[in-house]
């Protein structure tokens, strides 16, 4: 059993992500999966019923890693409001080093996997002043 890991993004993030880092590790070595909020207008209530479907879908019993595009928006507000009491963690500002790094690392507990995405997002950006 492993993590597993749930993209909520505004539409159009998170299926990019995911195939970019599919075309880098064509096999999967954590079940993931995306959620995109519409721009219409759907409030985090509505999407909730499809949140919690997901999430038991991901959930092996070691929890889910839930990583967010935006703090603040209506995907992280999704996020917030997901099942009391199942065993899970919130990472918000998704980018693509970060999901990579989180895929290299299917080993790791609920925890560690939340320090690994933040230290891939932190990490892999760069300043480049040449």
């Amino acid at each position: 059993m492993s993590v597993g890991v749930l993209l909520i993004t505004h539409n159009g993030v998170g299926p990019d992500l995911l195939d970019c880092a599919s075309r880098v590790l064509p096999i999967m070595p954590l079940k993931v999966d995306c959620m995109e909020v519409p721009w219409d207008g759907s409030g985090p209530e509505e999407l909730a019923d499809s949140a919690r479907s997901l999430l038991r879908e991901l959930d092996d019993g070691q929890g889910v890693l839930i990583l967010v595009d935006l703090y603040g928006s209506t995907p992280a507000n999704v996020a917030r409001g997901v099942e009391p009491g199942r065993k899970i963690r919130r990472v918000y500002g998704v980018n693509l080093p970060m999901l990579l790094r989180v895929l290299n690392y299917p080993e790791s507990g609920l925890d560690e996997l939340a320090d690994i995405a933040v230290e891939g997002g932190r990490t892999g950006v760069v300043s480049d002043h040449g």
